[in-house]
């Protein structure tokens, strides 16, 4: 199957991708199903693409980085997912914390953790949906209260990706300004032992190594320099965490949907019952034709998510990132469905690896952020429409 890309991308971006998708093929998704099946964690494809520089591609050359940003870890985590071995942990580690961090964080904090997330050493787990508050930020009830000089955390947190495997987690809580007595968003960086930091795994039907997690925070004590940044500039600091992960929810989609495409077109080939294969019947061909025309639609609003945001537009790449995020979701569900669908009862068994993408494909709509939450976004900031909440 070919992929339009030539001239948008430049020859070191074309390198990159034929490269990560060298070392996704060694992996493939055989290596992904074994590793859920027992139990275990992607370490041996997270410890190799850190090896080779993927992992940290967007962070700064000076704390380990490749010097690169959204556009070159973007390639990256799609080119996995084509191959079958998505890194879910690169949307939170590197793209979110790293990305909050290499922007807002202090020089101790650049020097503490970028050069490991940067490496794999290191990784970071990113904290902000609460039971009550779901797709609205606003009703963020983890609070942060100065004591002395220390901060103490009170709150919970729900779906919240690999805990169990992270050094610290970025939480999102709220702290009381001092001249209006609003509450507003601050982040910070939580270790994982910390005392009062308990964590619950929730059982999911979705069947993925990166487990989710409830957290507790009773009462955690951190130090002055576990506030990321300036305390005024929280809502700023989150937001420039947000857009890379939308624009990587966009890779993580893309990259599945292209996947569980190019399974059904070489089924499609090969698969013969009358005297030409399957594929030749138009019912066959073109609802696969169709999502590869989505997919690869998706994949320029994707790209251009990334450049706004690599060159410093945070309103353009906001507005982009979340239409990049739609649209991947979209293509990526109706990519998987019409995969299984042409492999008819085969679609369902275990062979051929299509059937568990039937649920994770559903990720890519629902998180970060629902499909109809991105739809408010563009009926307000895009079309300047009233809001109906």
């Amino acid at each position: 199957m070919s992929t339009a890309r030539t001239a948008l991308e430049t020859e070191e971006h074309q390198a990159l991708r034929a490269a990560v998708a060298a070392l996704g093929k060694r992996y493939g998704r055989d290596y992904m199903t074994t590793v859920i099946r027992e139990g275990k964690h992607t370490d041996e494809l997270w410890a190799e693409a850190a090896k080779l520089g993927y992992l940290g591609v967007n962070l700064p050359e000076e704390y380990g980085g490749g010097g690169g940003g959204m556009a070159e870890l973007s390639i990256v985590l799609e080119e996995l997912g084509a191959a079958g071995s998505p890194l879910l942990m690169m949307i939170v580690s590197p793209a979110i914390c790293g990305t909050v961090i290499a922007r807002f964080g202090t020089e101790e904090q650049k020097r503490t953790w970028l050069p490991g997330l940067a490496d794999g050493s290191l990784t970071m787990a990113f904290g902000i949906t609460e039971p009550d508050a779901g797709s609205n930020s606003h009703r963020i009830t983890t609070t942060a209260r100065r004591d002395g000089d220390d901060w103490v955390l009170t709150g919970r947190k729900v779906f919240v990706s690999g805990v169990d495997i992270a050094d610290a987690t970025l939480i999102v809580g709220r702290t009381e300004d001092a001249r209006s007595g609003k509450l507003k968003p601050c982040l910070f960086i939580v270790p994982r032992e910390a005392p009062g930091f308990g964590r619950n795994q929730i059982d999911m039907e979705l069947h993925a190594p990166e487990k989710q997690f409830e957290l507790v925070l009773d009462d955690v004590r951190l130090p002055a320099n576990a506030l990321v940044g300036d305390e005024d500039a929280g809502l700023l600091q989150l937001f420039a965490g947000l857009n890379p992960e939308r624009i990587m929810t966009a890779a993580f989609g893309i990259g599945m949907g292209r996947f569980a495409l190019s399974r059904a077109v070489e089924y499609a080939r090969t698969r013969q019952v009358w005297k030409e294969p399957i594929g030749s019947h138009q019912a066959i061909a073109h609802p696969l034709a169709t999502a590869y025309i989505d997919l690869e639609l998706s994949r320029l609003m994707m790209q251009k998510a990334a450049r706004l945001y690599d060159e410093g537009d945070d309103i353009g790449a906001g507005e982009a990132a979340n239409m990049a995020k739609y649209a991947a979701g979209e293509a990526c569900v109706k990519a998987v469905d019409q995969a299984v669908h042409t492999l008819g009862g085969n679609g369902l068994t275990r062979e051929y690896g299509l059937a568990s993408l039937i649920t994770a494909s559903r990720v890519a709509r629902i998180a970060p952020v629902s499909r109809e939450m991105i739809l408010n976004y563009v009926s307000h900031q895009s079309l300047g429409l009233p809001k109906s909440y």
